[in-house]
């Protein structure tokens, strides 16, 4: 049975041989991506008892992926492949400086099929903890209300709430996903936002400011992402900046942010120090952009430890 939970739609990634203008890229390797499953792939390789709400298409990339998540010990009892759709997917373009954009091809997605009505709240009552971005909300108006039913379900079962705002602009204006994503607020624990994301949401950007409107929600964990500007935490009356863990080399952005998530709930489920969480999560997101790919870099906890300085590497 899983101890985290998460919910969304994954997609066939189709990474750039070369780096600059998609246009000019001939060559393209296939992978698999999509937030919520990233964010997924990062428990399960933390050690966390993870499971997985999606619908795929009954089709080749439909099993590429269903067989991909099962080999990371995800539980996908609730992920089922469907007839007459195809799976999405979506091709990166990346710059020479690891920035880049994801162009995507999810009309008609599989988890279109995917209904309120399809969640049980026997899904929830062993779950520790209940991760929803808002990138599965924003693709259409049925999984918005996907998103309302399950945090209402794992509230009733005192699941925790992590929330990670991941407003995607391509798929909704700035209105549209401050309307939606409000409502979820009340039901969070933790959130995990940018300074941007939460300027759209909160209509404010300065940290302090962040942590204020967040507490009136009654927000208990808050973490702001900011890149290479490292990371701020409150909780408990404790405001933490943590630096940033630069990596040695940064070759692909995508999927930082949801490693970042991983880790710092990962630190929540374990009980650790406001400052140890961010030190951690922090970790995972420079060992992430370190690697091409949207969860390639996704880390194992014995990694962590010795990127941290905490376990010995022995290399022969």
């Amino acid at each position: 049975m899983a101890e985290i939970l998460t919910i969304g739609d994954a997609m066939v990634t189709m990474n750039p041989a070369s780096k600059g203008p998609m246009r000019f890229v001939e060559t393209f390797n296939r992978k698999v991506g999509g937030a919520e499953l990233n964010f997924a792939i990062g428990c399960a390789r933390l050690g966390l008892k993870t499971g997985w709400i999606s619908r795929l298409g009954n089709d080749e990339f439909g099993r590429h992926i269903q067989n991909f998540v099962r080999g990371e010990g995800i539980d996908i009892s609730e992920v089922k492949l469907i007839d007459g759709y195809q799976t999405s997917v979506n091709f990166k373009e990346i710059m020479e400086d690891g920035s880049g954009r994801t162009f995507y091809y999810r009309a008609n997605s599989p988890t279109s099929t995917l209904t309120p009505h399809d969640l049980d709240e026997d899904l929830f009552k062993k779950v520790k903890l209940l991760h929803v971005t808002g990138v599965f909300p924003a693709v259409s108006e049925q999984n918005f209300e996907i998103i309302m039913k399950a945090v209402e379900l794992a509230k009733k079962q005192n699941v925790l709430i992590s929330f990670d705002p991941n407003i995607r602009l391509k798929l909704w204006s700035k209105e549209q996903a401050k309307m939606k994503l409000a409502q979820l607020l009340p039901y969070v624990d933790i959130i995990l936002t940018g300074e941007d994301e939460a300027e759209i949401l909160l209509g404010v950007k300065e940290p302090k400011l962040i942590i204020e409107a967040c507490m009136k929600y009654g927000i208990s964990h808050i973490a702001i992402k900011r890149g290479e500007k490292g990371s701020i935490g409150y909780h408990n009356g404790r405001y933490i900046e943590a630096p940033a863990i630069h990596s040695r080399k940064v070759v692909d952005t995508v999927g930082a942010g949801d490693g970042f998530d991983a880790g710092f709930v990962y630190g929540v489920i374990n009980n650790w120090p406001l400052e140890k969480m961010l030190e951690f999560a922090n970790t995972i997101g420079s060992m992430v952009v370190s690697v091409s790919g949207d969860n390639e870099g996704l880390p194992y906890i014995e990694d962590v430890l010795i990127q941290m300085g905490e376990r010995e590497f022995i290399e022969r």
